[in-house]
């Protein structure tokens, strides 16, 4: 085994003068492993489906420019999406508040720039 340094020992394959890869790169490059398609990212745990997010939100979003267009609507002044008025909560710092963020403030109480009417 010599003790001189060439350069093409290191991370890069014998004979390249390009840039070192790594294991993976390799491994792709010489068949060793062939990249998966995009769907077969889905089957373990933990995976997240953007699809599903992305309808969800247009779903969100598309309600709520339903119900903003109602003449008996206010905006909950914690999460912005708009509700009826039979279903938001005025408070006494002055913003109307949704179900769902009422119960995650609870009493604590929240400083409002500016005060919506009621």
């Amino acid at each position: 085994m010599s003790s001189h340094y060439s350069a093409n020992s290191g991370g890069g394959a014998a004979g390249n003068s390009g840039p070192p890869m790594n294991r993976r790169d390799m491994r792709a490059t010489n068949g060793a492993h062939s990249p998966l398609p995009a769907s077969a990212d889905r089957g373990y745990p933990g995976s997240f489906d953007f699809e599903a997010m992305i309808a969800s939100l247009r779903e969100l979003f598309e309600n709520d420019r339903h119900v903003a267009s109602q003449s008996d609507s206010a905006r909950c002044g914690v999460c912005y999406l708009y509700g009826y008025l039979s279903d938001l909560q005025y408070r006494e710092e002055g913003f109307y508040v949704c179900h769902d963020c009422e119960r995650t403030l609870g009493r604590q109480r929240v400083h409002m720039l500016r005060k919506q009417q009621k």
